[in-house]
């Protein structure tokens, strides 16, 4: 019996973080139903231990049904029958398991059936699933879209859909089309309202759309004619149920291929305007697709777990020369190294989940009453950290992701290009990571402004200030130190006033922000935990030598260089 949640301390360690405490007393409300629903808890203890049940069970039927089957499901795939999608055997097998053992709806209100669990113990268990199977993550994962209904929706809207999420319906999102991938703003989907019918009515063409045949979807239309732009855009929520979609196709992938990516057409397909008309785009998607990078963040981590712990298996027991090779200097440096990049992505994505989980609870309470001015300013602080963090979370991870699993097969040798072992499947799952919800580029554009305003450097020195064991000082000193190689390096650029030389320069100031960052929630795991001090220092060697070249690279870079790198 199989249990990925038992046996990984790391995500017991992150789910006793202190700032849980504060966490579950804003999500609880004064543990304000603890007399309506009799799984409300009563205390901070007792949500704890609720956390910890789910958990347990998320990590049990990974361990016991997700990932045995992980191998047949790629292999199988979905079929497309009559215009809908049919999951393989396997992946039926993982919905009912999870269905059964009420693991929808986990963030929703217990009003509509949900488990009001805060966002960290969701990504947590989505961490999980990833580590499972990363394909069928996209599948369970998508029930996080509900939360844009909650938001936003009208409470007849959430009381009739929330209700079917939590009891096991599915999701998607479908925004994308074959002429607006990453830029949305050229949507062309159109709605329009049918008066005789009385409802809004969809016609068009999606594509690449994840689980694109749920049971429920968000659809991104164009409801104002003769706009080109993100300000004709509105937001729909499409029932699967009410017909008017036909799936073209199922993409054949290169990896998660027990997860359908669908190519939709709409005809007249009924549809319910979420929120207010001409918000699609500009406020509820990007609501969306924070939530949904968030997500990609915990998926990343989940199969760098994975890849590291098929390589760490493999190198004990592939015996060359008469020793494991697990003894041999180039392995165990590799392993050190992928075993450090797992840890900091797992604090970068735990940190990012708590400062979401800050700001959305305050998000909600605002809606039931006015918040306090320190509450208001402590709101948008969170948000603020939260919006900085999640680009930069969502570039790294996926970035370390790629690299874990690369040198996990690489450990293997000619076995793991093999079929015959995990690491080629989860080879092939990591390399989406860098590309959906946003590409690792488009990250790097977003995150820049945390470097041009300050908010990096900012958190930076907050860190810095925090209490530490003497003995730890020494990191902390090379921590600083790093800071101001990053403040120098940052101002070398900025400093020009060229927008597209910082352009040019972003991921390099972006990544010596975020090793910094990284840098920093090593060490303060470590004064909980002084088990991470050999994780720490392998990072910072990691870490420092990166930046070093990053920024040797800025020293000798000018605003005349750029035109060497163009090709056109």
């Amino acid at each position: 019996m199989a249990n990925f949640f038992t046996d990984n301390p790391d995500l017991q360690f992150h789910l006793s973080h202190p700032l849980m405490q504060k966490i579950v007393a804003l999500k609880e409300n004064n543990f304000k139903d603890k007399d309506a629903f009799d799984y409300s808890p009563k205390d901070f203890e007792d949500a704890m231990d609720s956390y910890t049940q789910v958990l347990e069970v998320v990590g049990e039927i990974c361990g016991d049904i997700v990932a045995p089957n992980a191998e047949s499901v790629d292999h199988d795939g979905p079929k497309l029958e009559n215009g809908h999608v049919t999951y393989a055997k396997g992946t039926q097998e993982n919905i009912d398991a999870i269905k059964q053992a009420g693991l929808m709806g986990i963030t929703l209100p217990r009003e509509f059936g949900g488990l009001n669990f805060p966002i960290v113990p969701y990504i947590m268990a989505a961490d999980i699933v990833s580590r499972a199977d990363a394909g069928f993550v996209n599948i369970w994962g998508l029930q996080d879209c509900a939360e844009t209904i909650n938001e936003f929706g009208s409470h007849e809207q959430r009381e009739k859909y929330l209700t079917r999420v939590s009891a096991g319906e599915t999701m998607a999102m479908a925004l994308t089309e074959p002429d607006a991938g990453s830029d949305l703003q050229a949507v062309m989907l159109k709605a329009h309202f049918d008066e005789e019918k009385n409802t809004w009515l969809l016609n068009g063409v999606k594509r690449f759309i994840t689980n694109g045949d749920g049971d429920i979807s968000l659809v991104l239309a164009r409801t104002e004619e003769r706009t080109q732009d993100g300000r004709g855009l509105s937001m729909f929520i499409h029932d699967k149920r009410n017909g008017g979609i036909t799936v073209r196709r199922i993409e054949n992938k290169l990896g998660i291929k027990g997860s359908p990516t669908c190519e939709l057409v709409y005809k007249d397909a009924p549809a319910e305007l979420c929120g207010q008309r001409k918000f699609g785009l500009i406020k509820y998607v990007m609501s969306l697709m924070n939530g949904a990078r968030l997500g990609i963040v915990a998926q990343s981590v989940g199969i760098s777990e994975a890849a590291y712990r098929e390589a760490l298996s493999y190198a004990q027991k592939r015996m060359q020369f008469g020793k494991p090779i697990i003894k041999f200097p180039p392995i165990y440096e590799m392993l050190a190294i992928m075993h450090a990049k797992l840890s900091a992505s797992r604090s970068l994505l735990y940190e990012t989940a708590r400062f979401v989980d800050i700001y959305k609870t305050y998000n909600h309470i605002s809606t039931e009453r006015d918040l306090t001015k320190e509450e208001k300013e402590e709101q948008k602080k969170y948000q603020k950290l939260a919006d900085a963090f999640t680009p930069l979370a969502k570039g790294i991870t996926s970035e370390f992701c790629n690299e874990i699993a690369y040198d996990s097969l690489q450990i293997h040798g000619g076995s793991g290009f093999m079929k015959d072992y995990p690491i080629e499947r989860i080879y092939r799952d990591a390399r989406i990571t860098t590309i959906y919800e946003g590409t690792t580029q488009l990250q790097v554009v977003a995150a820049i402004k945390g470097v041009t305003t300050g908010a990096y450097l900012a958190q930076m020195q907050e860190y810095e200030k925090a209490t530490i064991k003497p003995e730890t000082e020494s990191y902390r000193s090379q921590l600083i130190s790093m800071a101001f190689e990053y403040e120098d390096a940052e101002a070398r650029v900025t400093v020009h006033n060229n927008p597209e030389f910082i352009e040019f320069h972003a991921r390099r100031l972006v990544e010596m922000a975020g090793n910094i960052i990284m840098g920093y929630l090593l060490l303060n795991d470590m004064q909980r935990d002084h088990d991470y001090w050999k994780t720490l220092e392998v990072f910072l060697r990691y870490a420092r030598a990166k930046n070093h070249a990053h920024a040797a690279f800025l020293s000798h870079s000018s605003v005349n260089d750029m035109g060497k790198y163009k090709q056109a």
